[in-house]
């Protein structure tokens, strides 16, 4: 009896040592997946109910409706001071005032509203760029009314995409679908937050797919019209002109629709609404929405890298869509791309493109302007290669080009007590340093920033991506959640940041910041 007990027993502790061992495994797995994997876990275990059609049966949104408004979340943004509201004034314009509803100039703080998708069960949510830019507090609203505070794990200003996080487990998420499936004339639903409406769905068609409307990358000081599409198309293109292949539709959508969902007759997403074509700066027939798979990509690099990793061709080239540049450059050609210049060094040089090619296909698919390009090439890494197809005097010839990184840019105030609100005015995104980053840098521990926002604390103390952050109020910094808690431990009003420049540099700034 006793040498039964004493086997229950061991059997017992051996079982409880496996299944602890497994959850510390399991959970250093699932920190590591992408949004794609997580999905895939949390559906085998939520599956979708199957009376949900496709866009070909029966016309019933009621369970795709169902399916998604859970997981579609409310987004109110604080601003703090003037400047800020200034750009938010800017993005609004630019945007079609997509954020929303903003309060009165004269009442401070200013504040807006947007919407925002959880796409994993631990908090993820994405939403737009243009939503969150330089807000110094992000307030998030669920479907059953709780409220989070959330921070800016990172941005894209590129393709107008943010990944926030709010501290939540077990929450609803939408079914991340295939933009590529997406067809011209399917129905789709389009859920979001319109006028501070929480929780809104409306119907429409895909109305068109692969659509450059000029927004992203613009400096938006050329027209009087704040909201026409007259304005977005005739502003000056930035530097880095952002990546739009979006996609078209004729759901509904207004201020506050910005960051929600745009979803098919199945309930999976297809897309993050984005922008709007208006006179007025509501609905007026076009809306737009960043496609998935693109913004897939996006939203994994944030979260492994703290940033995204883009790779690049290597070529500027002028879109023949457009009628005026085809008897410019003598090509009696209708569609494609025509090869301006080749970047010395670039991948498109490697692989034996030449100026004066006409690229006419990307992976075998017909290429009809600029976005069926950049789109596909902004879903790559550096180091993945594409398959272009160009015409060269006559001919078709086949290239296989590797991308290659871009070359690093180097980078160059109100706050509330909360560790979310702070960290999102440091105006960062980090990752831990690797073993090879410790050594370089002679260090135990630390993290690089990966991104630097425009109007962030780091922007102004020009703090440069690269840098090693080793000590926040003199806490060392080894994660994201080391950084959280050293910022709750303002002594005076004083943060003080200490690490190292790019450059190998030691620093230890010291900031004021209000109570």
């Amino acid at each position: 009896m006793k040498r039964f007990g004493l086997t229950l027993l061991t059997a017992f502790v051996g079982g409880a040592m496996a299944l602890g061992t497994y959850k510390l495994v399991e959970k250093k797995y699932a920190d590591n997946m992408s949004f794609d994997e997580k999905q895939n876990v949390y559906f085998a275990s939520n599956r979708m109910s199957p009376a949900i059609t496709s866009s070909a049966g029966e016309v019933d949104f009621t369970q795709a409706a169902a399916a998604v408004t859970p997981a579609v979340v409310y987004i109110r943004t604080t601003y703090s001071s003037a400047g800020q509201q200034s750009q938010q004034d800017r993005l609004q314009q630019m945007f079609g005032d997509m954020f929303g509803q903003s309060m009165p100039r004269e009442s401070a703080p200013q504040m807006a509203s947007g919407s925002g998708v959880i796409i994993s069960p631990d908090g993820y949510i994405v939403t737009n760029n243009h939503v969150v830019a330089k807000a110094d507090k992000i307030e998030i609203t669920t479907n059953d009314h709780r409220r989070f505070t959330a921070k800016v794990i990172g941005t894209d200003p590129n393709t107008d995409l943010a990944l926030i996080k709010i501290e939540a487990t077990d929450l609803p998420i939408v079914k991340l679908g295939n933009s590529d499936d997406a067809k011209v004339g399917e129905w789709v639903l389009a859920v979001g937050n319109p006028f501070n409406l929480t929780s809104t769905v409306t119907a429409g068609i895909v109305s068109a797919k692969g659509r450059g409307i000029g927004i992203i990358g613009k400096d938006d000081d050329q027209d009087d019209n704040p909201f026409g599409p007259t304005r977005l198309r005739s502003a000056k293109p930035k530097a880095n002109a952002g990546i739009e292949s979006f996609i078209q539709t004729d759901a509904a959508i207004n201020p506050g629709n910005s960051g929600g969902a745009l979803v098919n007759t199945k309930g999976e997403l297809i897309g993050i609404n984005s922008a709007i074509a208006s006179h007025t700066g509501s609905y007026e027939g076009y809306g737009f929405a960043v496609p998935i798979n693109l913004a897939k990509k996006v939203l994994n690099d944030i979260k492994k890298f703290g940033a995204v990793k883009r790779g690049f061709i290597g070529v500027s080239f002028s879109d023949l869509s457009e009628s005026d540049q085809v008897a410019d450059l003598k090509t009696d050609k209708t569609n494609g791309l025509y090869v301006r210049n080749v970047v010395p060094g670039g991948g498109a040089e490697a692989a034996g493109v030449k100026p004066g090619d006409i690229i006419t296909k990307v992976e075998g698919v017909t290429v009809y302007e600029s976005s069926d390009l950049q789109e596909r090439v902004g879903r790559l890494q550096p180091g993945d290669k594409i398959n272009l197809t160009v015409v060269r005097d006559g001919a078709e010839k086949n290239f296989a080009v590797m991308l290659k990184a871009e070359t690093p840019a180097v980078a160059r105030t109100a706050v509330s007590r909360s560790a979310n609100e702070l960290y999102n005015k440091l105006g960062a995104s980090f990752i831990p340093l690797s073993q090879g980053q410790k050594a370089k840098f002679h260090v135990n521990g630390g993290v690089m920033v990966t991104q630097v926002r425009d109007g962030g604390i780091f922007d102004e103390a020009e703090i440069p991506k690269g840098t090693v952050i080793t000590s926040i109020n003199k806490e060392p910094i080894n994660s994201v959640n080391d950084i959280d808690k050293a910022i709750t431990n303002l002594k005076d009003g004083l943060l003080t940041i200490a690490g190292y420049y790019p450059d190998g540099t030691k620093f230890n700034n010291k900031f004021t910041v209000e109570q």
